[in-house]
């Protein structure tokens, strides 16, 4: 079994990540289950959760293009 990661939708202030088990067999993938969605904003909150949940592949594309700092501030 195999665990696929996508970035969809990614803008400066935001990104959905789908992550989809697959099963290959015969050379064919196939999905399992649902796929998991979750989002996250470029804010102080979100930039820690994406190193803390994502791999570091998948957590430096999203920083390449959020940049240096947040682009939203945080709700107090």
């Amino acid at each position: 079994m195999i665990k696929k990661i996508t970035l969809d939708m990614l803008t400066p202030d935001s990104v959905s990540v789908k992550t989809q088990q697959y099963v290959i067999v015969d050379g064919v993938e196939y999905p399992i289950g649902q796929p998991h969605r979750i989002a996250f904003v470029n804010n102080a909150a979100g930039r820690a959760a994406i190193n803390g949940e994502l791999p570091p592949a998948q957590a430096n594309a999203i920083m390449a293009v959020w940049g240096n700092g947040p682009t939203i501030a945080d709700q107090e």
